[in-house]
């Protein structure tokens, strides 16, 4: 699995919501932005994304996912 993959797919399924994807294979680092998912808390924000990704977990496509969330303001003082 190709990092572009996991983010044209989560980015299809949360409209409004930017993915920065890093790593290949099947493990990810994925840095989200969007301030819906960065105003709720840790565990709502991951299970929002988890509900996505879970049929490429159960099948081992991904093996490792790490998360970010950041604000669109946060993203933007980061660079």
């Amino acid at each position: 699995m190709q990092a572009v993959e996991v983010k044209r797919f989560l980015e299809s399924q949360l409209p409004g919501v930017q993915v920065e994807v890093e790593g290949e294979g099947c493990n990810f680092q994925l840095n989200i932005i969007a301030d819906e998912l960065a105003a709720l808390s840790p565990v709502k924000r991951q299970q929002q994304i988890y509900a996505h990704l879970n049929p490429w977990i159960a099948d081992g496509s991904i093996h490792a996912v790490t998360m970010k969330f950041f604000s669109r303001a946060d993203w933007a003082a980061r660079s």
